[in-house]
């Protein structure tokens, strides 16, 4: 019988505040253990904590960004959710429920089979806790509490996803969304973006099954196999005659499966209750319309504005729309070129340039070839000077810090060939040299044509105009 994937996830985005989210303490990342934990953070007899405007601000900047206006409650209370572990050093951790900062909203994403709307739950402000470090002790557990009262937003979905991959497009656009608004950095290798995934498998159409949550999820990749592992075991055990228990479980990537790590808790093992020490939050209208105000135009926004403006199509409007870098950078180049259209610039910067930047391991925003140089390389390519292979050859220079285009094509002599007569010539001594080729592209074999090109570039040093060899070769090879 046929089972349906449920999932829904919950993201923590570390806001990207210089001080923590109840005190002065600073949340730099990678200062020795315990160097940044304030008397607040360590809650100290008579201490009181006092909420951080810009992690509030940010937040805001979210509610904006997925549901406008009416994502924002103008009144958000902070509540202490009660529990006990070693890296919590008051016996509860600070954050929202009742009344959140930001309820609703939506993240659009594209999968294979098109768009979708994910639904948003709420979004709320909370405190992380501390850390325990097992790995450089014996016999015992360190814990660090410099993570202790760092800003988090913890973002929630409706179980509105129905696949590893579904689940992962959201996780992946909700990270550029939380970079292009500056809320977060989304570095997750520091724990600065992770994922709670709630997985759980039912019949198409029945009620929903019961849920396990794999913990802390700080890669795209672990995420995909902790859902697709976690499915499966639910559905064994299902088909089995079994009962699926709620708990919350840990995914290990050295074994690609899930643990049991402990039985699920629900809301009232919480012991939710307003927190006595803070005054409820109040969003006024003009606070409210000053952040708006400052708000980028949003990736959503862009990519039907790209649709339209640029006549690109979907697949690639979200293509440079996956950071605000990138799409900068398109804009850029647009406004500056001479020839090419917007779908060839698109072309380049989705394949060579992205391919270029992926394996030197950086991104737009530290890649040392200018808008405007780049537009001038697309632009050779379109009046003729140089052939496609041979700018891409040039764009490798170009990174390297040797120039401009103009400069690399006159240093290294890379300039095309366009003069018909020493091309024809060339096409000549190609086609009597290779009589076998010949014979097999008159017998209908295209792939002989694609040889007899090869070595006509190959004797031009790949400087010939491509259109050109093509078009004397198909006319000698038809007389």
């Amino acid at each position: 019988m046929n089972w349906e994937i449920v999932i829904g996830l919950e993201t923590h985005a570390q806001l990207s505040t210089q001080s923590k989210m109840f005190s002065g303490a600073s949340t730099a990342f990678g200062a020795a253990p315990n160097t940044q934990a304030s008397a607040v953070d360590i809650a100290l007899p008579g201490v009181l904590p006092v909420a951080n405007k810009d992690a509030v601000e940010r937040a805001i900047r979210f509610g904006l960004a997925v549901g406008g206006e009416n994502a924002i409650n103008r009144r958000s209370v902070f509540a202490r959710k009660n529990y006990f572990y070693p890296d919590l050093p008051k016996g509860y951790q600070i954050s929202q429920y009742e009344l959140p900062i930001v309820k609703g909203g939506e993240i659009r994403i594209l999968t294979k089979s098109g768009e979708k709307a994910v639904r948003l739950t709420r979004a709320h402000l909370e405190e992380d806790a501390g850390k325990s470090l097992h790995e450089a002790f014996r016999d015992s557990s360190g814990i660090d509490l410099n993570r202790a009262g760092v800003p988090l937003l913890e973002i929630v979905s409706e179980p509105d996803m129905r696949s590893a991959e579904e689940a992962v497009a959201y996780a992946k656009t909700l990270h550029s969304l939380v970079r292009w608004i500056g809320i977060c950095d989304g570095n997750m290798q520091e724990g600065s973006f992770r994922c709670d995934a709630n997985v759980s498998v039912r019949r198409p159409g029945g009620p929903l099954g019961t849920r396990a949550e794999i913990k802390n999820l700080n890669s795209f990749r672990f995420l995909e196999h902790a859902i697709e592992f976690e499915a499966k075991r639910q559905i064994d055990i299902l088909d089995d005659g079994g009962k699926i228990v709620q708990e919350t479980r840990l995914y290990d990537a050295d074994r690609d499966e899930t643990r049991a790590m402990r039985t699920k808790e629900e809301a009232h093992d919480y012991r939710y209750f307003p927190d006595p020490d803070l005054s409820p939050l109040e969003v006024s209208e003009k606070w409210m319309g000053e952040i708006k105000a400052k708000l980028p135009e949003l990736p959503e926004a862009k990519r039907k504005r790209y649709q339209i403006e640029y006549a690109l199509s979907l697949y690639d409007a979200s293509l440079l729309t996956d950071t605000r870098e990138k799409a900068e950078y398109f804009e850029l180049v647009c406004r500056s070129l001479e020839g090419p259209a917007p779908k060839t610039v698109a072309n380049w910067i989705t394949g060579e340039l992205s391919a270029l930047l992926n394996d030197r391991g950086i991104d737009f925003s530290q890649l040392l070839i200018s808008g405007k140089a780049f537009a001038k390389l697309l632009d050779r390519i379109k009046d003729g000077t140089i052939s496609a292979n041979v700018a891409k050859e040039i764009l490798h220079g170009m990174a390297n810090g040797e120039g401009d285009a103009d400069a690399i094509i006159a240093k290294r002599g890379l300039k095309q060939i366009s003069d018909a007569g020493a091309i024809e010539k060339i096409v000549d001594q190609v086609i009597a040299a290779n009589p076998k080729q010949v014979e097999d592209y008159r017998a209908g074999k295209e792939k002989a044509f694609n040889s007899l090109v090869g070595q006509v570039m190959k004797a031009t040093q790949g400087k010939a105009n491509p259109a050109q060899v093509n078009e004397i070769l198909k006319r000698k090879l038809a007389g």
